[in-house]
């Protein structure tokens, strides 16, 4: 009685185990959809260069299981917002001069909103028309999407959203990183020193903070503060209020004479703006404050 007890239990293990391992292997051999993206809200970044009036890019999905796909499948896309309301709670609460934004429809092209994985392979995308001129340095920009229900396709529930994000950079700058330049020269015949955070403009133009005034990240601070380095194909920099500050270029400095060049140090390249000019900071409805008398800044800026 026993031994016939013990064969049961030993028959009963077997079978269970069959059991299980039939179920693990239908999860292994499982194709399963997923958008490529980071762990980080879903979110990817393509960094597009603003020397260039269009760029492409691309969304991209791809398809687990031990195997690749046996035949076709296709991916719908549509936009969506709700992902990114959930980051931006995630992200600021209830601060909405922090919150993202989504990027405007006259800045991109989905040409197809569709992504199609061959049979036997294990990726698929589409591509996204990227127009960058005249998006902003302080917005973080984002194409929200996600994936429509496809009938006999699995789609990874954590992974049918992404976050597209659009960083701009140039020569000179990148969004994609704080790009600092440490600066020393002199403002007021006196020796200044410090680092200077520049930010991409334009394919040729960058904005920073004049002198050595200090940076705040609010628009009314950069408004009133703010000055922008135009380079041209010679390399001379021409030197632009941003907004309210008033400044004057000082072109006759041999120390200081406002250009761009890269130089070379063991192995390694900089880039150097050589500057000299002049500002005063303004309030708004032009009216000077005490403590914004006329300031000069002669600086050398290297990355």
């Amino acid at each position: 009685m026993k031994r016939i007890y013990i064969t049961m239990l030993a028959l009963t293990s077997v079978l269970a185990s069959c059991k299980d391992n039939e179920l693990f292997e239908k999860e292994m051999y499982k194709n399963e959809v997923a958008l490529i993206s980071s762990s980080y809200h879903n979110t990817f970044q393509e960094i597009v260069p603003l020397a260039e009036a269009e760029v492409t890019g691309y969304i991209a999905a791809s398809v687990g299981g031990t195997h690749a796909p046996s035949k076709d499948m296709v991916i719908q896309l549509e936009e969506d917002q709700a992902q990114l309301d959930i980051y931006n709670r995630s992200l600021f609460d209830a601060d909405e001069n922090l919150y993202a934004k989504l990027l405007p429809r006259d800045k991109y092209e989905i040409l197809d909103y569709k992504i199609q994985i061959k049979a036997g392979e294990r990726t698929g995308r589409t591509r996204v028309k990227l127009k960058p001129a005249g998006l902003s340095p302080d917005s973080t920009y984002f194409i929200g999407l996600k994936t429509s229900d496809a009938t006999g396709i699995d789609i990874n529930p954590k992974k049918k959203t992404i976050l597209y994000q659009v960083l701009i950079k140039n020569a000179y700058a990148s969004q994609a990183e704080n790009t600092f330049y440490s600066m020393t020269g002199l403002g007021n015949g006196m020796v200044t020193a410090g680092n200077k955070k520049i930010f991409p403009l334009t394919g040729n133009s960058v904005r920073v903070i004049a002198g050595n005034e200090s940076f705040e990240n609010n628009i009314d601070h950069i408004n009133k503060s703010s000055i922008i380095l135009e380079v041209g194909a010679d390399n001379r920099v021409e030197i632009k209020p941003y907004r309210d500050i008033v400044v004057t270029q000082i072109d006759d400095d041999p120390r200081y004479p406002n250009i761009f060049k890269v130089e070379e140090s063991f192995g390694r390249k900089f880039n150097v703006f050589l500057l000299s000019y002049s500002y005063v900071l303004m309030v708004r409805h032009g009216i000077c404050k005490k403590s914004c008398e006329s300031k000069s800044s002669a600086s050398q800026l290297l990355l």
